[in-house]
């Protein structure tokens, strides 16, 4: 069962890794406000659904989520346009993080709060011989889902190709009419809008917490580097890399996890110092 738990944080680390991967490739802004995000999506469950909601209040929790994060990121993507140096984008996005963090403590407080997870997909079923929750194997297709849907949008749409095109050559499709900015913002707003969606589908298994945005932060940039950056393939096979790192780490040697984590990161960077899958000349890949 730990290889199926680490493919369902895998999914979640997909979800949140992915827009922070492609923001910092594309835009190359360091947003360390994305753990915030995730927090808000988690904190709207608990608002929305707490310990008895059900699949109706679950699905507009995550619609709701999403709109949160889309704003943030639009917002932030303004924000950050006027500081083009790493170190100012990191101060500034850090200080927002600790403003949206603080505020989240005030409304909600520092208790740890559990979300419930919906009664229709509540049960579990047989898998070799062992029960395992639905809502988990729900969450795995989750994040094969959206692989596919991110390779049909970025590969394979005119969007896509806008995308592409921009990241490879910004002034160029400028001068063909094309609103660069918008694209860029999109790219942040939707990337944003995952996170918080991650935040709702990992609150029956999570919960919601302060801190807790800290160390999906970490958890998302250590993907981000193993995988490679700018590459949604490489976030996809970080993601399954580190959730099965983790998942198998806190079963068999729960006290020795980290130290499995950071070690797998340390021997990937020491073999492949761009990461395993890293994007080609700044293009998503």
């Amino acid at each position: 069962m730990s290889i199926l738990n680490g493919l369902a944080m895998g999914s979640l680390l997909f979800a949140i890794a992915l827009g922070l991967s492609l923001v910092f490739g594309m835009m190359d802004v360091l947003n360390l406000a994305h753990g915030a995000i995730y927090l808000v999506g988690a904190y709207v469950a608990v608002a929305l659904v707490a310990d008895t909601g059900g699949l109706a209040a679950f699905v507009l929790a995550v619609l709701v989520a999403a709109v949160a994060g889309a704003v943030l990121g639009g917002a932030l993507a303004g924000l950050t346009r006027a500081t083009p140096h790493h170190l100012d984008q990191a101060l500034l996005t850090l200080g927002i993080a600790l403003v949206v963090t603080e505020l989240l403590s005030v409304a909600f407080g520092n208790d740890v709060q559990s979300i419930g997870t919906p009664a229709m997909v509540g049960g579990g079923v047989n898998v070799l011989g062992e029960t395992y929750p639905v809502y988990r194997l729900l969450v795995i297709a989750f994040g094969v889902a959206l692989a596919a849907a991110v390779y049909l949008l970025v590969e394979r749409s005119a969007l896509g190709s806008v995308i592409r095109a921009t990241v490879a050559d910004r002034a160029m499709v400028s001068a063909l009419g094309i609103n660069t900015g918008r694209v860029l913002v999109g790219v942040f707003a939707g990337g944003a809008a995952l996170a918080a969606v991650g935040g709702v589908l990992a609150g029956p298994i999570l919960g919601a917490a302060p801190g807790l945005d800290d160390e999906v932060m970490l958890l998302a940039l250590v993907v981000v580097v193993v995988g490679g950056l700018g590459s949604v393939r490489g976030a996809l096979l970080g993601a399954v890399l580190i959730g099965q790192v983790q998942a198998l780490g806190t079963a068999l040697l729960p006290e020795y996890a980290s130290f499995f984590l950071f070690a797998a990161m340390a021997l990937v960077l020491l073999l492949r110092p761009a990461g395993l899958l890293p994007a080609r000349t700044g293009v998503p890949a």
